[in-house]
């Protein structure tokens, strides 16, 4: 009878310890936060940055615990579908192509600070393109710029840090090259709007470009007129920046702070 108890007893203790051990294997696949990034299928010239970009997120993941998902265009996205991320990122998807519904629900995420966001390259591609009209909402968002031109042929250039203290900007020298980009042109600079994080120094521009902003040309910034913590990235044509570590940095930098972790 009494060795019946022990046993009894020790079952128990090993039910204990097995239900404890697979409360902390659960506690430990519990995700921290949920990111969805939107990519737009099909697009060559910038399938190599996402897929790069992608390994990237995922990597991270992985290490950090979060849970990335991927989209290919604006349909799921309704307040619903938002709701479940703290983090929207547009890979290389343009500020047009977006449903009513979808361009209701993330301008009311952005203004009333839902979630964080990071936009990279084609995210500031603002202007009438593929039969859509430019919208208001992400110009103003933007800085209330518009698209004018770009470098077809590339340049390579330096970046000035301007705002160090920017926990986006950790890590960052205060100036670093980036290879081989086809920098954008606006109709103004988004300054007035903004706070700039860096620039390009078009002085720099190798080859040399008549394509140029005329001196204030930001290449990072955020706009704290809206409650989301929010940062645009300009760069993001080719994955070669996934081996320039201070781009590498920003994006790191740039996840956590926009997911506000």
């Amino acid at each position: 009878m009494k060795s019946r108890k022990i046993l009894g007893i020790f079952l128990c203790l090993l039910l204990c310890a097995a239900l404890s051990s697979a409360q902390d294997i659960s506690s430990k696949q519990e995700v921290k936060f949920r990111v969805v990034a939107i990519a737009e299928p099909g697009n060559k010239d910038h399938q190599g940055f996402v897929e790069a970009a992608k390994a990237y997120l995922n990597r991270l993941a992985v290490e950090n615990n979060f849970a990335v998902d991927y989209i290919g265009d604006t349909k799921p996205i309704n307040d619903a579908f938002l709701a479940k991320y703290k983090l929207f990122i547009q890979l290389n998807y343009p500020p047009y192509m977006w449903s009513p519904t979808a361009q209701e629900a993330i301008e009311s995420y952005l203004t009333e600070g839902k979630g964080g966001w990071i936009g990279f390259h084609h995210a500031a591609l603002l202007g009438d393109f593929d039969g859509y009209s430019m919208s208001p909402f992400f110009s103003k968002f933007m800085g209330d710029i518009r698209y004018t031109s770009y470098i077809p042929d590339f340049a390579t250039a330096t970046v000035r840090v301007e705002d160090p203290a920017h926990p986006v900007l950790k890590g960052i020298p205060s100036s670093f090259v980036v290879q081989h980009e086809e920098w954008y042109t606006w109709n103004q600079s988004p300054r007035p709007n903004v706070r700039v994080l860096a620039s390009v120094d078009e002085s720099t521009y190798q080859p040399d470009s008549l394509i140029k902003m005329g001196g204030d040309h930001p290449a990072i910034w955020s706009n704290e007129h809206y409650k989301a913590r929010n940062v645009y990235i300009f760069m993001g044509h080719h994955a070669d920046l996934f081996e320039n570590p201070n781009f590498v940095q920003i994006f790191h930098n740039a996840i956590f702070w926009a997911a506000g972790q």
